[in-house]
């Protein structure tokens, strides 16, 4: 089983870039993915000193793990547990650093952050999910293309491991044309300027309230941003449907499918799944038919739903949350990453629509002739705390998200919000939310009852238990507005958390 596992680090190189994106995932799909997760353990059981170490803490005799059935019986590590346990050196392939050549920092979110060594070799996996959403999505292997990273740049992992791969991209024959201005607004809107009339299409990528926050700003000093024929590339976050559209109105899309794609990524793992045509298809339908959704996701809120290569990034589900195996300088073997969420085969999907009375792609808004990649499905609510609990009716970003993304709500907020609960003069419970207005943007205690009631609205549309267990008079959250960038509840530089 050990040919199923990454041959060196230039052999990988030059297969990527001489093999077509449909031959590669061709190749994928011809393995087993048991089996090389299989093969994967016993390499670590081998390579990897710290692994041994855990596993004989959990007094597992490896030779006694020879099927994928004894595979699931394996512990399941976390940063707590392993990452932070075990130094660096002996996380890695060979007990050493000396294969990896670079680093990315993890956010530190839930903790101390925590360092991940990797090579090109593994960057080339994640490589593939982003030559999907150039060639499937954007179509950049017929349109010379200008590539926008606006995710940070430094140690953090979204930025470099962006630019990275659609250099990769570039030297496989892409038209593709990579600028790095980072997060700074003002570097962003300058090579839009001058360098986005040479090209067919541009592409932003970044943190989707940051792509918002830029395309506002373009809006305002005069870009015509549709003349750009511009396409977008999200990760980081949950969005609605809702806040997609108006997006896309901002920048003069006209085919919703295949203007943006958001990737699920963590600093832990690159990118595990990335959104598709078709899977933004489905999306779009399910947020028209909530009721639908709920019965496929068991929620009321919609997750990000994405495709996924089983032969790159292994999935399996842990009490409603994902577990992740892949080989990287830091393997992973059956990693807990604490995202709540699930997968769904290729089949299984299809299956459902059917059921629902969905017969073919065009009631999905794709043409006829599409051909959707066959690759099942992860979906991700973000991370599984994330929740506030009010009435005993659990409370999610999400839900309020969409209440806050309505037109007329838009031209005054930047949609970020903190939700909490807190506790009145009288010892009653209130629904608190705190939004961020855009810069400019005076506080108007008028604004306050729109704002309360379209997320009103929104939570008795899409989440039962609001409706069911809250009573009708603590229904309609209190609403507080501050400042664009307000230090207490919207710092500047720091991963904004949405609930308290």
């Amino acid at each position: 089983m050990s040919n199923l596992l990454t041959p060196p680090a230039d052999d990988v190189f030059q297969h990527f870039i001489a093999t077509p994106l449909d031959t590669l995932l061709a190749e994928h799909q011809a393995i087993n993915p048991e089996d090389k997760i299989l093969a994967l353990f016993h390499r670590c059981v081998a390579e990897v000193p710290a692994y041994r170490k855990f596993l004989d803490t959990h007094d597992i005799n490896p030779a006694e793990i020879t099927s994928y059935l004894a595979f699931q019986t394996l512990p399941l590590m976390a940063k707590a547990n392993y990452m932070q346990v075990y130094p660096l050196p002996e996380r890695c392939l060979g007990g050493s650093l000396k294969s990896s050549d670079r680093v990315a920092v993890s956010s530190g979110s839930t903790g101390q952050p925590t360092f991940w060594p990797r090579s090109v070799a593994y960057e080339l996996d994640v490589a593939v999910s982003f030559e999907q959403v150039f060639a499937d999505s954007f179509r950049a292997d017929e349109r010379s293309t200008l590539a926008v990273v606006c995710f940070a740049l430094g140690n953090w992992v979204g930025g470099l491991y962006t630019t990275s791969c659609c250099w990769h991209l570039a030297r496989k024959g892409y038209s593709l044309m990579v600028a790095t201005p980072g997060n700074n607004k003002a570097e962003i809107l300058r090579v839009v300027r001058e360098m986005s009339p040479h090209f067919e299409q541009t592409v932003l990528l970044g943190y989707p309230p940051f792509v918002k926050d830029v395309i506002d700003a373009g809006t305002a000093e005069g870009i015509d941003w549709a003349s750009y024929n511009h396409k977008l590339v999200f990760a980081g976050e949950v969005f609605s449907e809702e806040w997609r559209k108006l997006i896309g109105q901002r920048t003069g899309s006209t085919a919703p499918c295949f203007d943006s794609a958001s990737l699920y990524g963590t600093a832990d793992g690159g990118v595990l799944g990335n959104e598709t045509p078709f899977s933004i298809a489905i999306r779009r339908w399910l947020a028209k038919h909530p009721d639908a959704a709920r019965r496929l996701f068991g929620e009321s809120r919609l997750p990000t739903l994405v495709q996924y290569d089983p032969a790159n990034r292994f999935f399996e589900v842990h009490e409603g949350t994902l577990v992740v195996s892949g080989e990287n300088s830091v393997p992973l073997v059956r990693y807990h990453i604490a995202d709540k969420g699930g997968v769904l085969g290729f089949e299984e999907m299809w299956t459902f629509l059917e059921e629902h009375g969905i017969q073919s792609l065009d009631e999905l808004g794709l043409p006829n002739d599409f051909q959707p990649r066959h690759l099942p499905f992860v979906y991700v609510f973000g991370r599984a705390d994330f929740t506030v609990s009010y009435y005993g009716a659990n409370i999610y970003p999400e839900n309020v998200t969409v209440g806050l993304e309505q037109p007329e709500i838009m031209a005054w907020l930047t949609g970020k919000f903190v939700l909490e609960t807190q506790d009145t003069d009288n010892g009653d419970k209130i629904l608190h939310i705190t939004v961020e207005l855009l810069p400019g943007i005076e506080p108007d205690a008028t604004i306050k009852p729109i704002i309360a009631k379209s997320i009103h609205n929104q939570l008795l549309r899409l989440n039962s238990e609001f409706t069911n267990y809250t009573p009708a008079e603590r229904q309609l959250p209190e609403i507080s507005l501050r400042y664009f960038a307000d230090a207490e509840y919207f710092p500047v530089g720091v991963k904004h958390r949405y609930t308290r």
